[in-house]
């Protein structure tokens, strides 16, 4: 490295733009190449800058989203699931339901792939610079009761549940709450209402949200009220994907076998 290249990383190293410390060269050798004019090598480098930014951007994104595992829309079977709109889906994938502060809840059995699609919409966002979280409901409730028992519930709720723009919420209704955890439950959908975008999903048909909200039937129907006002409803049935592998392999019969 010469003295001059020394001197310009670190530049860069004091301004912050490590992009640029690791681009710069490449790109100076490119215009040189090429006979580039200086805009066009200063254009070049500006963005390497943005789009390292960018990555890293993401990749604290990601991070802080707490999601469970790494999944895309793209590595949905749509050809497996079914009763699924694929348009419908990929309309979501356009995230312009986040700018329209709407909800998306996604209904089924066990195992037919709401998780997926929940965290795919979940990486769509954060691949768009978007602030989101990903929590079971199991786990969100622990920590509602934790923050309220420590006296701590508002700041939990100005960070967790109304800090990112999209909160995910999977696996309602495999646990029952109790009457304290169906009204935080409750607060949480109130208070993103008409705020900030929610994706829930459930195994359980809105008739039965209910018996998973303390059997409270007025606080489950004003839940209801707010989270379905601006809501996309995916119905998704079929069997389940843990079990298609071992049907095929012959390790349990398929459905209607004798």
């Amino acid at each position: 490295m010469s003295l001059q290249q020394e001197r310009i990383h670190a530049l860069c190293e004091q301004l912050r733009l490590p992009g640029i410390a690791s681009g710069w060269s490449g790109h100076a050798q490119a215009a040189a190449a090429q006979d580039g004019g200086y805009a066009d090598f200063l254009e070049a480098v500006l963005r390497t800058e943005m789009a390292a930014r960018q990555e890293r951007t993401r990749q604290t994104l990601l991070k802080l989203a707490t999601l469970p595992t790494v999944k895309t829309i793209e590595q949905f079977d749509f050809g497996f699931a079914s009763g699924v709109s694929k348009a419908q889906v990929m309309d979501l994938a356009g995230l312009a339901f986040l700018e329209r502060q709407e909800n998306v809840v996604l209904l089924g059995p066990s195992g037919v792939g709401k998780t997926h699609l929940a965290i795919g919409l979940a990486m769509r966002a954060i691949q768009a610079g978007i602030k989101t979280r990903f929590l079971s409901a199991a786990d969100l409730m622990i920590q509602l009761r934790s923050a309220n028992a420590q006296g701590r519930l508002k700041e939990y709720f100005n960070r967790a549940v109304l800090g990112p723009r999209l909160l995910v919420v999977d696996e309602l209704g495999y646990l029952p709450f109790g009457r304290e955890e169906a009204s935080l439950f409750f607060n949480v959908v109130a208070k993103r209402y008409e705020r900030g975008s929610m994706v829930l999903t459930s195994n359980l048909p809105f008739p039965q949200w209910a018996t998973a909200l303390a059997d409270d039937a007025t606080l489950t129907a004003a839940l209801l009220d707010r989270l379905l006002h601006h809501a996309h409803i995916v119905q998704i049935t079929g069997e389940s994907y843990r079990l298609k592998d071992k049907r095929r392999a012959g390790a349990i019969k398929a459905r209607g076998a004798n």
